[in-house]
Parts: C-alpha cells; structure tokens; sequence
C-alpha cells in the first residue's frame, strides 16, 4: 500500500506534467515548483493560494459605462434578505451570512459555502450615494452606481494627432 492511499490529502496532480523544450531551465524549474505547491495546497480545501482571487466571495463581474458603474455579484441560495449593502469612502461593502438549512446529522461530506461573508471592492470613480439601486434575480445581486457629475467630468478624451 502506497503513503498515498493512507493520507487523504495527497493525491496526484490534476495539472498533467508538461515538459517545456527550449526554455531556461530555471523557469522552467521555477513554474514545476509553483504547480507542486499549488496542487500541495489545493488538496487541503479545493482552491489554489495563488496569487488569483480565489478566496473572493462572492464572486463578482464589474463594468463601466459614461454614466454609471455596475456591480453584479452571484450569491447562490441566498435571498436578498441575507444581504447587506453599504456605500462608504469610495468603497462598495457587501456582507451577509448563508445559513446551512439542515443540520450536521448523517452529513457525510459538505463542500458548500456556509457562514458570514463580506467583501469590499474598491470604486474607481466617485458615485452619487443617494442614487445607487439594487436589484435581485436568479441568486445574482446587481449593484447599480451612478457617477456624480464630478466624476463624469474628470475624463477628457484626448485627440491624437498624426505626424
């Protein structure tokens, strides 16, 4: 029997070996070592400590437009009761707690996201406060921010001239 087969967090790689021709052999034994430690650490709790987001939650998708900056979050199994929003110092607060709807009896295995979150995401561009909305839908939060006046006028487009 392998030490392998008695120790449950070490498994083999689920990255394949790949063998880099015509590199440096210092990066490429620079980029082994970095995936042996990732897959060390992934066998602990399911994510990578690389240098990603993988920690975020909720995970978000950002965009921009001339006039407002949007936030959509997923936070699967929630309602919007369990959620809290808050605007403060150019800093966009969401917090909450997703609570477990059964007990532990006969669990065997959970892999699910239980307990208190919060995240903060930095804004790029000033927003009216008294003007930001809400909404809901299908386990998705969609923060709408618009931007002040102020803000829309700080950007100036700058023409490029041709030699």
């Amino acid at each position: 029997m392998a030490v392998r087969d008695l120790v449950p967090w070490i498994r083999r790689s689920r990255v394949p070996v790949t063998r880099i021709e015509n590199t440096n052999p210092l990066v490429a034994f620079h980029q082994e070592m970095n995936r042996l430690f990732d897959d060390f650490w992934r066998d602990f709790n399911g994510e990578s400590f690389g240098w990603s987001s993988s920690f975020d939650f909720p995970r978000v998708e950002m965009s921009e437009t001339d006039k407002e900056f949007k936030v959509e979050a997923e936070l699967p199994g929630m309602d919007e009761d369990d959620v809290e929003l808050l605007v403060s110092d150019d800093v966009l607060t969401i917090r909450g707690e997703k609570k477990s709807e059964r007990e532990d009896k006969g669990r065997r295995v959970s892999e699910r996201f239980y307990g208190r979150f919060e995240r903060q995401i930095p804004l790029p561009i000033d927003v009216d406060q008294d003007k930001v909305s809400a909404s809901f839908k299908k386990g998705v939060l969609t923060v709408t921010l618009p931007k002040t006046a102020e803000a829309s006028d700080k950007v100036k487009r700058i023409p490029i001239k041709r030699d």
